[in-house]
């Protein structure tokens, strides 16, 4: 049986961050979804996860909460989401309105060598999402559906999971820059924070 075709996840990502402008906070998780991050552009105001697997949510909570006047959003894979589901009661619990979650979900953990995940038996994270106390739950797999996923997460009174079922598909890599302290640094300088002692 043939499988259903999914939206391009590279494509899907450069349609979350175009015309982004300096409101949007990103925080790229780890593997895939900071490649394709980086394949949208560089950017000073996107922090890449290096490591650290399962810590995009709770970075992005973090930081929701420290800057309510901007909108923060997390991209990350679906092997990471499964890693740390518990961060989604945290989002649940102090109802961020400016946090959005999209987790990109190939139902495969690609920096491992493409094993299934829970995704691909049958975990529905927009339904653990739902049941964590975060109101605005959504799942797309189609092209049409993308622009309402875009718009969900770019200006959706929130918190906001989206979850986009996408290829399994190599992209070309893109790494943004390894540099942890020039990450660090630049971050915080887009925060308006100095930037910390080497």
């Amino acid at each position: 049986m043939p499988r259903t075709k999914r939206l391009d996840r590279r494509a899907a990502v450069a349609a979350l961050l175009m015309d982004r402008g300096d409101d949007l906070l990103v925080v790229a998780g780890l593997g895939a979804s900071a490649w394709d991050c980086a394949a949208a552009g560089d950017h000073h105001q996107t922090f890449p996860l290096w490591g650290a697997m399962g810590g995009a949510v709770p970075m992005g909570l973090g930081l929701a909460l420290a800057r309510p006047d901007k909108r923060v959003l997390v991209i990350n894979g679906d092997g990471e989401m499964l890693m740390g589901l518990g961060s989604l009661t945290a989002v649940g619990a102090k109802q961020p309105d400016n946090l959005a979650i999209v987790i990109l979900d190939n139902e495969r953990y690609g920096e491992t060598g493409m094993q299934l995940t829970n995704t691909g038996c049958g975990t529905d994270l927009a339904a653990i999402a739902k049941a964590s106390g975060i109101p605005v739950v959504a799942t797309i797999g189609s092209e049409p559906c993308l622009g309402d996923a875009v718009s969900l997460a770019r200006t959706a009174r929130g918190p906001v999971l989206v979850v986009i079922k996408v290829d399994r598909e190599n992209h070309e890599l893109v790494l943004p820059p390894r540099d942890g302290p020039l990450l660090k640094n630049r971050f915080r300088a887009a925060l308006g924070l100095h930037a910390l002692p080497k």
